[in-house]
């Protein structure tokens, strides 16, 4: 089945973020982000999902267990279940990212 973006379930969080869900069951989530600049997400751990971050557009500093990366487009990282990490945008633009969970993020969050 086809789907865009645009058509696909819209959710806002944090600060003015927006989030699409392009494929949503209790196996897997896939969805898009977008980060205005100067937004982050709330550091947190998963510890079921496995989650994997790729950058479509702009650039992510990725917070993962204490250490800082930097994902510029079309680069991404995997994140373990267990492992606690964080997205921020600390850029002068937009970022837009996907993110895909296996199994669904639902009900496996844990803010630190």
């Amino acid at each position: 089945m086809k789907i865009h973006k645009e058509q696909a379930e819209h959710y806002i969080w944090g600060d003015g973020c927006d989030g699409w869900y392009l494929e949503r069951d209790a196996d897997r989530t896939i969805i898009q982000e977008r980060m205005p600049a100067g937004t982050c997400e709330v550091k947190h751990v998963h510890q079921k999902s496995k989650q994997f971050f790729f950058i479509l557009s702009g650039e992510a500093k990725m917070w993962i267990d204490g250490t800082v990366i930097t994902l510029k487009s079309q680069e991404g990282c995997t994140i373990l279940p267990g492992i606690p990490h964080q997205i921020r945008n600390e850029s002068f633009e937009a970022v837009e990212f996907l993110v895909i969970s296996t199994p669904s993020t639902q009900g496996d969050r844990t803010a630190l």
